[in-house]
């Protein structure tokens, strides 16, 4: 008598998911899109999307492709302000009504403010804002040491 396995019925509601959401999502990635964000395009709750990720190995690495690429392209354009640089560019003029073509190469200053905001994000020890101190008596003991702090509520007690 041989035994029969009865086949296992998928539990619950069928997922929403497609292949054609991989793409879609990678793009949506690379536009700067967030999980909850790539929720609200598909219709789907968040979890959704993390089940789908933890699921669909292709959905997750699209994801992923898409956001590094993105944050890639954007840190390549920060480095670049915060370099300085230079392209090239025509310089259109119409001069006794003939246009008049000129190659000009257009150069960009560094800016202060993105090699600021690049050092205190990639060197968070040498470029912070935030000093500590430590303040000491004239023997190198701890001045604070022994205090104690005691907070009052506004209404006394």
């Amino acid at each position: 008598m041989t035994k029969q396995v009865a086949e296992k019925k998928p539990r619950g509601r069928p997922s929403l998911y497609k292949s054609e959401y991989d793409e879609q999502a990678r793009k949506l990635c690379l536009l700067g899109a967030t999980d909850p964000e790539l929720a609200d395009f598909f219709g789907v709750n968040i979890d959704t999307i993390y089940e789908w990720k933890n699921v669909h190995d292709s959905f997750s690495d699209a994801i992923k492709r898409g956001k590094i690429q993105a944050d890639s392209n954007v840190a390549d354009r920060l480095y670049q302000r915060a370099m300085g640089y230079e392209h090239a560019e025509v310089d259109i003029r119409v001069v006794n009504q003939e246009i008049i073509k000129t190659p000009i190469t257009k150069i960009y200053a560094p800016d202060p403010t993105a090699a600021i905001f690049w050092l205190k994000n990639r060197q968070r020890a040498k470029w912070r804002d935030k000093v500590e101190s430590e303040i000491t008596g004239a023997d190198g003991a701890d001045l604070m040491a022994g205090i104690t702090i005691k907070l009052v509520a506004p209404n006394g007690s």
